[in-house]
């Protein structure tokens, strides 16, 4: 199956799949005419794409600058479901970053996911499995019914475990802003960047 991942994506190609949050579609994150195609089936233009990582040092392929709030999250809460916002490197897609400069990488706690992202090149797209405005998927059968064409694997990984979005925070700057509170919450970053001497 993950073998099967990893020909799709090296092929421009779109799956689906379960990740430490709900489940996400997944296409390489450097190619621009498969971020398209997310944009066309999801509904949704001018947002940022998520990615998830195998492994801490495929971030780095994608992020420009880890700034001490990026190295404290990091090393507090990855693997998790935390999402940090850092500044991007040159040559990242603006479909992926929406012309913000900044991309949105997390290395999650779900083995399998990280796995998936492992053969698929280290780097795989993971917004959530839905149509703009719909609820995210929790399981295989919610990706299907949302997408019925499109995709060219969607990988049944059971019922996702979290009820929760994963935590947003955006860390390009010096001082670290919450976008979203999710499975992390806001206690607990405050917990770990006070403990850096880190503004929150």
């Amino acid at each position: 199956m993950r073998e099967r991942a990893g020909e799709i994506v090296a092929g421009g190609g779109l799956l689906a799949f379960r990740t430490d949050t709900f489940y996400g579609l997944g296409a390489d994150p450097f190619n621009p005419s498969a971020l398209e195609r997310i944009n066309t089936l999801k509904g949704r233009d001018g947002k940022p794409v998520l990615v998830l990582a195998s492994e801490m040092s495929a971030a780095n392929r994608l992020v420009a600058r880890r700034t001490r709030a990026f190295e404290a999250l990091a090393a507090r809460h990855w693997p998790g479901a935390i999402t940090l916002v850092a500044a991007a490197r040159v040559g990242v897609p603006e479909l992926l970053t929406a012309g913000t400069g900044t991309v949105g990488v997390r290395l999650p706690s779900d083995e399998a996911a990280r796995a998936i992202a492992g053969a698929c090149g280290g780097l795989l797209t993971a917004t959530s499995a839905n149509t703009a405005g719909a609820p995210p998927a929790r399981t295989a059968s919610e990706v299907a019914s949302y997408f019925p064409a499109g995709l060219g694997i969607v990988i049944d990984g059971g019922e996702t475990r979290s009820e929760l979005p994963s935590t947003v925070v955006d860390v390009s700057g010096e001082r670290p802003r919450l976008i979203r509170e999710g499975v992390v919450p806001r206690a607990e970053l405050e917990t770990t960047l006070r403990a850096e001497g880190i503004e929150f």
